[in-house]
């Protein structure tokens, strides 16, 4: 659904559940060694996601959390026309506050001023049948629910790895999986995590192009992400909070290293978005309006669309790796 703004301004709002064969707090920990571990491996020299910040932070209205501000560096990521056009570094914003089982998530980019990506997660103990979830006044009308399974949903073909797939792997510590058809009914523990994701890209002549695309990453990286934290249980099943937390410190320092610390020829844009020491926002946050799009992004004329663009959008942590056009 594409949810109407002030002014004219619209952006593509859409709801995923992806379930789990574990429990929330199970997942808690989970989820923290999936994307410490694969921020690690993803990483290379220049590239990669840099921890800037990772502290906790209280919040008014949901208590104790967890605030972290990352750069997703991708400029040898990006297909060889964009290249062209970026500025030498280039780097997307996330900031996260982790208020488990309530998450907030943003990504901006200053190159892109109008661009926005922000996520609400909620994480529940059940098969993903809470229909009203997310019912608030800003949440107007309908708009589109997509599960998505885990063993049974299509990845990219480059992306696939055997030992990674739920329908063959079987956890020795814990004898789970593999999953079978229709899994999501009778498997216990379950739960599912609720995400609104909401995408807005205020560009005449790209808008609808670029928030669709940007969705159909956003499903891929969800499934392989949670592909992951499922088949890499034998290492963070005995885990506690503090364990996994000094594994994510110790691994957000050693990717740090492999990345350096190149000063950006870009700034981030901060405006309409709050500091760490604020309350998280209660909605989707205003898209800076520092300036008019770059020309490039104008619609082209003569270029034939290709039938599928290479994944040049990503988000932290759970970040493809696109082919060089």
């Amino acid at each position: 659904m594409h949810l109407e703004q002030s002014e004219g301004a619209t952006m593509l709002i859409k709801e995923y559940r992806i379930c789990m064969p574990l429990t929330t707090e199970e997942y808690r920990v989970g989820q923290l060694y999936m994307i410490s571990k694969h921020s690690h491996q993803e990483s290379e020299k220049g590239e990669g996601v840099e921890v800037v910040k990772n502290e906790p932070h209280e919040d008014p209205v949901h208590g104790p959390g967890q605030f972290t501000e990352k750069r997703v560096h991708l400029s040898s990521k990006l297909p060889s026309w964009a290249r062209a056009v970026t500025p030498r570094i280039f780097y997307i914003t996330e900031k996260a506050w982790n208020y488990y089982p309530y998450t907030i998530t943003e990504y901006t980019c200053s190159f892109l001023p109008k661009f926005s990506i922000y996520i609400e997660t909620k994480y529940e103990d059940n098969c993903g049948d809470n229909a009203n979830i997310f019912l608030s006044d800003k949440v107007l009308g309908d708009h589109e629910v997509t599960f998505l399974d885990i063993a049974f949903d299509e990845i990219p073909e480059r992306y696939y790895q055997s030992p990674e797939d739920p329908r063959y792997f079987s956890s020795v510590k814990t004898g789970r999986g593999p999953l079978r058809e229709g899994w999501q009914e009778h498997t216990k523990p379950i739960m599912c995590s609720y995400k609104l994701v909401t995408v807005k890209f205020e560009v005449w002549g790209l808008q609808t192009r670029v928030e669709q695309f940007v969705h159909k990453v956003i499903r891929d990286i969800l499934l392989i992400g949670h592909r992951q934290a499922f088949a890499w249980i034998d290492e963070w099943c005995e885990m506690t909070m503090d364990e996994v937390r000094q594994y994510e410190r110790e691994t957000q320092e050693a990717t740090n290293e492999i990345i350096g610390r190149v000063t950006p020829s870009i700034s981030i844009s901060e405006v309409g978005h709050p500091s760490a020491t604020h309350s998280a926002p209660a909605s989707a946050p205003s898209t800076p309006l520092s300036g008019d799009p770059p020309e490039f992004l104008s619609a082209p004329k003569d270029r034939a669309r290709k039938k599928s663009a290479p994944e040049m959008l990503t988000l932290p942590a759970l970040r493809e790796r696109a082919s060089a056009e």
